[in-house]
């Protein structure tokens, strides 16, 4: 089990400390305990022990620390310090949980449209260009007054929004202007919208305190999630479907939080939230903007102080309250809270029933340094780390499709055990039987057929671990196919020099001849 910090909090030997005793205070038997790269791993020797040391720890270490299930490998000190990896296991050895997951990609396409049709009403509403704008099926269909109004808003949508593909249509009474998203700019959202749910999902299976997940794009609309260790589904897809958003609020200066927890008073208009350490801070109650309004949010450092900080991009309606916002409240604080709603499976009075929570989470608080709008800078950040973990934060805060888990398999540890049994087993039987019978039938010949055939079995093992190729299941049985039939070119050339010593031929002309003639 890998005990890590959830944030930039390092783990210490204090650390170590709390946790053994923890666990020899539940009687609770580990192997070892070490603190290396900044996370502590425990060894235990069996998986029950595993799990009930995860549920005591996850419990009494907090929402500060990540508690992972994980395989570490046993590989000894001396090969370790050679570079000697262990194999890496697939999930059917290991065990875990496996999810295909399918984007809905008509939802990305609709949600498209109504953010265009938003920034169009927002960019024509100035001057009242048009008598109405609507949408229909895939497009945008605007009615115009006048000609003139007809070439203004032609203008700037080819200035403002040239995504949009222009179809024009009139008839005597009124002008017509339908609009369609381009190609270009279809496939450019599927995509993006592929890769923030990556991201997310790659953000959410963190929560399930998971070491070594994979998460990968498989086509054009899907995602391969592998959580290696999990055996509980419903909590993976519970975690997995969670709803995540971002909100933008200003500090509560006027008031101390302290005074507020002391009293059980939150002041009229405000309203308490805490760090992911537990520090308190008043926040109001007038929300700015949501993460729906950020399409992009990048980390990077300050030139000028040379300090770590995070570039953001909103869209129009974000962009508009934030400047509002910024006019009036310059030099003030402003602080982002991350809101996630999660459901989980429980039981009650004997009854599986859902619980459903809320965490709200103040991931940074910095002062408003100028007036800004669609794209602004937060700085103050304490380190790059925390900035790359807002800027993941930010584009990630929420799905930006819904997605849907089309298939589902799980591997329990046991049958992964057992699988990695049979399959030693099965390599063993058969290499042996191979010796045996190559040894009886073919003499010194098969003797060296051997040593040829325990050369290539290690070499084949070898290889694996050296290129970190993951074993599986289907791999063992290639081993074992390898096995049975990498000395079948020896039983062809041994044949054939026994058909020409038949023949009266010397041994040295036979053996060059049963190569020669086998080949």
């Amino acid at each position: 089990m890998q005990v890590s910090s959830a944030g930039d909090k390092f783990i210490t030997e204090h650390d170590l400390n709390k946790i053994t005793d923890t666990l020899k205070s539940k009687d609770i038997n580990y192997k070892s305990a070490n603190l290396s790269n900044r996370r502590i791993l425990i060894r235990f020797d069996n998986n029950a022990s595993q799990l009930s040391a995860k549920d005591l720890l996850k419990t009494s270490l907090g929402r500060n620390y990540v508690v992972a299930l994980n395989l570490a490998p046993s590989v000894p000190l001396w090969l370790s310090n050679l570079g000697g990896k262990a194999m890496s296991l697939g999930l059917d050895l290991r065990g875990g949980v496996h999810f295909l997951l399918e984007v809905d990609m008509h939802a990305v396409m609709i949600m498209s449209i109504d953010k265009y049709y938003n920034e169009l009403r927002t960019l024509l509403r100035v001057d009242r260009l048009y008598k109405s704008i609507k949408k229909e099926g895939k497009g945008i269909t605007i009615r115009l007054k006048t000609a003139d109004s007809r070439n203004k808003v032609l203008k700037i949508i080819k200035s403002e929004l040239s995504d949009l593909i222009i179809l024009e249509t009139s008839n005597q009474d009124d002008l017509l202007v339908h609009l369609v998203v381009s190609d270009d700019a279809q496939e450019d959202g599927k995509k993006n919208a592929l890769k923030q749910n990556i991201t997310t999902l790659r953000n959410r299976v963190n929560e399930l305190g998971v070491a070594e997940p994979i998460i990968q794009q498989q086509g054009l609309e899907r995602i391969v999630v592998q959580l290696p260790g999990v055996q509980d589904t419903a909590r993976a897809k519970e975690i997995l479907g969670a709803v995540a958003t971002l909100e933008f609020k200003l500090v509560d200066e006027e008031n101390d939080p302290q005074v507020a927890i002391q009293s059980g008073r939150v002041p009229i208009g405000s309203k308490l939230y805490y760090f992911k350490d537990g520090r308190p801070l008043l926040l109001k109650n007038r929300i700015i903007t949501t993460g729906e309004n950020i399409t992009g949010a990048v980390s990077g450092v300050d030139q000028g102080s040379s300090t770590p900080m995070v570039n953001i991009t909103l869209d129009n309606v974000g962009g508009r309250a934030m400047l509002n916002t910024t006019k009036k409240y310059l030099h003030h604080r402003m602080a982002v809270v991350f809101i996630e709603n999660k459901v989980e499976t429980i039981a009650k009075n004997n009854k599986i029933v859902k619980k459903r929570t809320t965490t709200k989470d103040i991931i940074n608080a910095a002062t408003i340094q100028g007036t800004f709008s669609s794209r602004f800078q937060i700085t103050g950040i304490g380190s790059g780390r925390e900035a790359r973990n807002l800027a993941l934060l930010l584009r990630a805060g929420s799905l930006s499709a819904p997605i849907e888990i089309i298939e589902e398999r799980t591997i329990g540890p046991s049958l992964g055990a057992d699988n990695i049994e049979k399959g030693i087993l099965s390599v063993i039987t058969g290499f042996i039987l191979v010796l045996i019978f190559m040894a009886m039938r073919y003499r010194v010949f098969g003797m060296v057929a051997n040593i040829a055939l325990t050369l290539n079995l290690v070499m084949i093992i070898a290889a694996l671990s050296l290129l970190q190729a993951t074993l599986t299941l289907p791999g063992i049985a290639g081993i074992v196919l390898t096995v049975g039939m990498a000395v079948d070119a020896n039983v062809l050339i041994f044949e054939r020099i026994k058909e020409e010593l038949g023949l009266n031929s010397n041994i040295q002309k036979a053996i060059a001849s049963g190569y020669d003639k086998a080949f």
